[in-house]
């Protein structure tokens, strides 16, 4: 029996999808809000140089009475190019000339300025307290701000890379249930950083472990899933990032200090590593009648050291040869979702519902209605063709552009909806389980991914030579990647391949004419 028959037979949309799906899509928030956190912890609040005048109490006593903040303001720092006081430079000493009414700019020059050598003083209005503030990465050292989202997304292509193969040879559950521990460890440890190359280095720790998270929740929920509801699964774990995002602006509304949001983004993952960990039984309600092999499921279950919230794909541990534990999870499984299964997974439905949220159903629909190829080609070309026209809108047509730019991050959403089923779809299961390369075939993807994410903000960086050439940058790549995304197959209503010979008869299949009105089923031996 094929394992897409035995799928059905014990509930491929059930109680047991949707409890695995919101178990795997609320660590997937979390991960999102930690992957932008630098937006906010990383934010550059208002500064100027730290001058004597004004903060000290000792040199502000022997400052004239009559004379306001803004007059020693005036005379300890220059004006800087916005017409405000510079951020990086002060007077030697006082320039009390320039109190006179008649002064002008000219009144001093740039040799009577120096760096800012007493540090800087940050406005505190709107973060009490940010990376930026912390280790003064202003001035000489505003690269390295964008420096660690960098590294950030290095510790992600490692991840990618490492955990790919990890997953395969340990089985997706245990290499994502030690992800969350590392991911609560080192973001834990992030907030209590003494220094900003010890801070990089845990956001980087950090971000090889949520590859492994990404990746490995991705795959299971694939493959607890029919080849029907592959759309409807992957559409709830894109979901995750869209609610992930509408968290982090929540929480950092009402934590406006570094450390704090840090922690309160790192500490869920603590439960979530208890929960994915700590075995428990399997109960459910039966009539009398069959009271006693609900028993026994239960007993098999605990016997075999279940985990309670999470299973391991039942599919890998086929394919791999563990066929006892995989009939124990399936048995688990069925004993989950019962006869009531359906009635109650339509209640899952709730998850679909914050800020770019008609993108994802609209990327459910058109997946469904128009196939995989022409949705993920389309999407990436419109998404660039819309970075590509805010280069030529003035930058007063404020709605124009903003319009542009959600229509973007709206194709750019569902591009990576149906990236992430595309890519389960194209490979097989031997090469997304027991592949003896380097890395999985998701694995490779997220590596192509995040080497992507790690160049975007250095991208940036050209705006330095003209304005324009990071949105033409930002705009060509999704144009030439929808255009390439025409070569390959479409996978749209095919059963998910589990040998590279099922590949090879989908395309046979498809290139014969007469055999399309006739559904075929092959059945493997387990």
């Amino acid at each position: 029996m094929a394992f897409s028959e035995l799928l059905d037979q014990v509930g491929s949309l059930g109680r047991f999808q949707g409890l695995q799906t919101v178990a795997l899509v609320v660590p997937i928030m979390c991960l999102a809000a930690h992957s932008l956190v630098e937006n906010f912890s990383g934010a550059v609040p208002s500064h100027r140089c730290w001058v004597p005048l004004l903060d000290n109490s000792t040199a502000q006593a022997s400052a004239p009475e009559a004379l306001g903040p803004e007059a020693l303001l005036s005379v300890s720092i220059p004006p800087g190019p916005n017409h405000g006081p510079h951020q990086c430079r002060r007077f030697h000493h006082p320039q009390w000339q320039l109190l006179d009414p008649n002064a002008t700019a000219t009144n001093w020059s740039e040799a009577a300025t120096e760096p800012c050598v007493d540090g800087w003083v940050y406005d505190q209005s709107t973060f009490t307290s940010t990376i930026v503030a912390e280790w003064d990465l202003v001035c000489d050292s505003q690269a390295l701000r964008p420096m660690a989202q960098s590294i950030f997304l290095a510790g992600v292509l490692v991840g990618a890379a490492i955990f790919g193969r990890a997953s395969d040879r340990f089985g997706r559950r245990l290499v994502l249930t030690w992800n969350y521990l590392h991911m609560a460890v080192w973001g834990t440890a992030t907030a209590f950083a003494p220094t900003f190359p010890v801070y990089c280095l845990f956001r980087f720790l950090l971000a090889v472990a949520s590859a492994g998270v990404m990746m490995n929740t991705a795959i299971l929920l694939m493959e607890w899933t029919s080849e029907q509801t592959h759309t409807l699964a992957m559409t709830c774990n894109a979901l995750g990032y869209s609610f992930g995002m509408v968290l982090l602006a929540v929480a950092a509304y009402g934590l406006r200090d570094w450390t704090l949001l840090q922690l309160a983004l790192s500490v869920p993952f603590f439960l979530f590593f208890v929960y994915s960990w700590v075995p428990v039984g399997v109960t459910h309600a039966a009539p009398p009648c069959c009271r006693s092999q609900a028993k026994r499921i239960w007993l098999v279950t605990c016997r075999s050291k279940a985990w309670g919230w999470l299973a391991e794909s039942a599919r890998w541990l086929l394919i791999t040869g563990r066929l006892e534990k995989g009939l124990r999870e399936l048995q688990r499984v069925a004993a989950i979702n019962g006869k009531r299964a359906v009635r109650d997974a339509l209640t899952k439905e709730v998850l679909l519902g914050v800020l770019d949220i008609p993108a994802k159903i609209g990327s459910l629909m058109l997946l469904r209605c128009l196939g995989r190829r022409p949705v993920q080609a389309g999407s990436l070309v419109l998404a660039g063709l819309c970075i590509l026209a805010n280069v030529l809108v003035p930058l007063e047509m404020r709605y124009l552009r903003s319009s542009l730019a959600m229509l973007g991050i709206e194709c750019i959403g569902i591009a990576f909806t149906c990236t992430t089923i595309y890519t389960g779809e194209l490979f097989p299961t031997v090469l997304r389980s027991t592949c003896a390369n380097r890395m999985t075939a998701v694995g490779l993807g997220q590596v192509g991914a995040r080497g992507g994410a790690m160049l975007g903000p250095m991208v940036r960086l050209l705006s330095t030579h003209h304005p324009s050439l990071p949105l033409l940058v930002y705009g060509a790549v999704p144009v030439l990647s929808g255009l390439t995304a025409l070569l390959l197959p479409e996978t749209r209503s095919l059963p998910l391949p589990d040998t590279i010979q099922d590949v090879q008869n989908q395309a046979v299949k498809k290139a014969t004419p007469c055999t399309r009105e006739h559904a075929v089923v092959k059945s493997t031996q387990l």
